[in-house]
């Protein structure tokens, strides 16, 4: 018999709930389809019985009560794009932070605009190949390309710390110096230790591993971070998490579900540091 997470709605969301939404969004993509249909299958790889339940910090899934599944929405239009806010909010209004499967990475922008009105002072942890910085990518100012250009632009973070980049154009070095943005690119070496006072949410783009370890992407940039190495990253941030989004798993591309089972590992540690 397969686990399943507890079934939840907005409605039976308590304080302290982690609440797993998937938005099937890719009609943002600058490049490929495919991950709309990632969170269907983050969640197959998640509940069926081959790989264990708990975190590497010893949070047991089958009996973490405060974890909860909303299910899944389709995110294939403008106006269910523009309604992602409203979704994020009725889970903060119970107290309850999201965990977000995705979808593009536009997606991401939203859902911060949601963040942002429940608290002040958020910081973001943006794992990525790619900055996303672009004032608008191929006529799109709402491309997987451009969340974090919005983001910037409408002042809905205190601080965005980029970490993976290693296709930084001088335009989106220009861009992030425009908005403060703190970028390390793998270029640079080990990371400083990463402090964050105040609120803190994740956002991680699958595409900054390397494709050896997540073949399953739209855009595949060789040199990328380990499995581990992201994984340490997430154990070592110091900071108060509030929500997190796990973004651009394209199953369409992966070779033998690898990704699939990337995505849920990586579920499990930041979902497990929430709890």
């Amino acid at each position: 018999m397969k686990w399943s997470a507890p079934a939840a709605t907005y409605e039976n969301l308590q304080a302290g709930d982690v609440a797993l939404l998937g938005l099937c969004c890719d009609y943002n993509a600058s490049y490929a389809s495919g991950p709309a249909e990632a969170p269907g299958k983050i969640r197959e790889a998640f509940f069926q019985g081959s790989q264990n339940k708990f975190s590497e910090l010893a949070v047991d899934f089958r009996t973490a009560s405060h974890f909860k599944d909303l299910g899944d929405i389709d995110v294939s239009n403008d106006h269910q794009y523009l309604a992602i806010s409203n979704l994020v909010r009725q889970v903060l209004e119970k107290g309850a932070r999201p965990m977000i499967l995705g979808g593009d990475h536009s997606i991401t922008y939203p859902v911060i605009k949601a963040m942002a009105e429940k608290w002040p002072g958020l910081n973001i942890m943006h794992f990525d190949a790619h900055p996303d910085l672009y004032p608008e990518f191929n006529g799109s100012r709402y491309s997987n390309a451009c969340p974090f250009a919005r983001i910037m632009e409408e002042g809905l973070v205190n601080r965005l710390v980029q970490v993976g980049i290693r296709t930084a154009s001088p335009m989106l070095r220009a861009q992030a110096r425009l908005y403060g943005v703190e970028m390390y690119e793998m270029k640079d070496g080990n990371l400083p230790d990463l402090h964050f006072n105040g609120p803190l949410y994740i956002s991680l783009d699958m595409d900054v591993l390397d494709p050896a370890f997540a073949p399953g992407v739209s855009h595949r940039e060789p040199g990328g971070f380990s499995v581990r190495e992201v994984i340490e990253i997430i154990h070592s941030l110091q900071g108060l998490i509030v929500g997190a989004d796990i973004v651009e798993f394209n199953p369409r591309r992966d070779i033998e579900e690898m990704t699939a089972y990337v995505a849920v590992k990586l579920l499990k540690e930041i979902a497990g540091r929430m709890l």
